[in-house]
């Protein structure tokens, strides 16, 4: 079993930026690839980010991209999403996941992760 517990979310003005954060337990965090979702109220949830065991792959959703970076301290057995040029159609709860499947490259279906978070939500203000 695998926890995972977001942080960060809050309320931020169109053009701002916020860090969320995901601590991770029961499982060695370096043999998970990890990444982060959303869903927007009335919307399935989408693919954001992920990032590989050791940190050296990362992919992105075209919408993110150049705005939103992941990265993770497996020391700390946390995966960050610094979120800037936050846009008003980037709220949504953001959800953490894991991946304890082999391979080396993350994934972005959700249906390849096998644990998830609670989410944490972002609002962006216009």
């Amino acid at each position: 079993q695998v926890q995972l517990v977001e942080s960060g979310g809050g309320l931020v003005q169109a053009g701002g930026s916020l860090r969320l954060s995901c601590a991770a337990s029961g499982r060695t965090f370096s043999s998970l690839k990890m990444g982060w979702f959303r869903q927007a109220p009335g919307k399935e949830r989408e693919f954001v980010t992920a990032i590989s065991r050791r940190g050296l792959t990362t992919s992105y959703a075209d919408s993110v991209k150049g705005r939103f970076a992941i990265s993770r301290d497996n020391a700390k057995s946390t995966v960050y999403l610094q979120m800037n040029s936050l846009k008003p159609e980037d709220t949504a709860v953001y959800y953490c996941a894991a991946d304890t499947s082999g391979g080396y490259e993350p994934k972005s279906r959700r249906d390849e992760y096998d644990y998830w978070g609670q989410g944490t939500q972002v609002t962006v203000s216009s």
